[in-house]
């Protein structure tokens, strides 16, 4: 974002991990970017994120037929029906949470709600669990995400990671197929394992196992976005008011502008499919091109005063889905915008009105801040909270 200011220009040319590639940013640039006659997402991502992140032939790395076949499963796991669910098993495991932490001098938040994530995300999808492996599959789970920015140690224990929990739901898949493991239907652990591809035969059972970790993994990811909601809710405490008035509508404003002003991840990839032009810029074919997805979501083109806390920004808000893209921009089915928005969304909800009406605690002095270059960014100390109490 910086540099693009720097330029006064949506679109400039950089070298990434030694090779020449494209920043853009903006909601011109976004709908460009989307567009599959320009793109394509296969062979895009570096290996290491491949490794880590996403997977072999996962959904994120498919284009035309293919995709849009498996993103119709992803989104029909996404009906109102599974939502509820999901919100209803969240809850819960938030019930279980607070009784937890009412017993503990204190806590950290960001280790905590994974776990709690981790187990709603394993529940929801129909993998089952025993309680004794939560933190270590938890555990697992953080590394992938964590990991794709990391060097050294720090990467090779996300594919270590992915690695394990690949080989553990391919197993799973293995038993559902033949018979000897009956998750509920419409899970993703259900549809993916017997789910066709256009040609009519069944996914390859490693690339199963990547579709279910694609629904576990970002469900215990949110866990950056809620302690982003503790930060906001401690340092704008004028927000607590307004969200203890029990206003859905407000409680839905505020947790956009979380998604809006908080980093997460910052960018998205792809390759030029052929040549053209756009800005008087020359994209040529093959080129790896990134989309600033924070950058977009601070445009001041866009937005009003941006770098501001305000979600009364999104009271009469009907943006373009181009011009508001944490979770990606353009249309769910046709395109590449997470399907997991609108579980972000709802999990976030869920547990925006726990920290704010259903538990009271402190937060002791700590290092709240973060960086805008990590990635994923969280704040330093992870939010520690103390003297946690349910209110009546």
């Amino acid at each position: 974002m910086n540099r693009r200011r720097s330029f006064n220009s949506d679109v400039f040319e950089t070298r990434l991990m030694g090779k020449k590639a494209i920043c853009m940013g903006g909601k011109e640039a976004a709908e460009i970017f989307y567009d599959p006659d320009k793109f394509k997402r296969k062979g895009a991502a570096p290996n290491r994120l491949v490794q880590t992140l996403f997977g072999k032939d996962g959904v994120q790395m498919l284009d035309g037929a293919h995709h849009k076949q498996r993103k119709e499963l992803f989104m029909s796991l996404m009906s109102p029906d599974a939502l509820q669910r999901l919100t209803d098993i969240a809850r819960s495991e938030w019930e279980v949470a607070v009784e937890k932490w009412e017993q503990a001098d204190q806590i950290i938040l960001y280790e905590e709600v994974q776990k709690l994530l981790c187990r709603t995300a394993c529940q929801w999808a129909g993998v089952q669990v025993p309680e004794d492996k939560i933190d270590k599959l938890t555990n697992d789970l953080e590394a992938m995400f964590e990991s794709p920015a990391a060097i050294g140690p720090g990467h090779w224990k996300g594919r270590h990671s992915r690695n394990r929990v690949e080989k553990w739901l391919g197993e799973m898949v293995s038993k559902v197929r033949n018979g000897e493991m009956h998750p509920p239907e419409n899970t993703a652990l259900h549809l993916f394992s017997l789910h066709r591809n256009p040609d009519g035969d069944l996914l390859d059972i490693d690339v199963a196992a990547v579709e279910v970790i694609n629904i576990l993994r970002p469900i215990v990811a949110i866990a950056i976005f809620i302690n982003f909601t503790a930060l906001a809710i401690h340092h704008y405490p004028e927000e607590r008011r307004k969200l203890g008035e029990g206003d859905e509508k407000y409680a839905q404003m505020f947790v956009q502008e979380v998604r809006r002003f908080y980093p997460f991840f910052p960018l998205v990839a792809a390759l030029v499919k052929k040549d053209f032009t756009w800005n008087d810029f020359k994209f040529k074919e093959g080129t790896l091109t990134v989309l600033d997805l924070y950058g977009t979501n601070h445009d001041p083109r866009i937005w009003d005063n941006p770098d501001v806390f305000n979600p009364e920004r999104f009271t009469e808000w009907e943006g373009s889905p181009f011009s508001f893209i944490p979770h990606g921009g353009g249309d769910y089915y046709l395109g590449h915008r997470c399907a997991g928005e609108w579980v972000t969304i709802e999990i976030m909800k869920v547990s925006l009105d726990y920290l704010v009406n259903r538990m009271e605690y402190e937060l002791p002095e700590q290092d709240l801040s973060y960086s805008m270059v990590s990635i994923p960014s969280i704040p330093n100390s992870k939010i520690i909270i103390e003297n946690v109490r349910r209110k009546s």
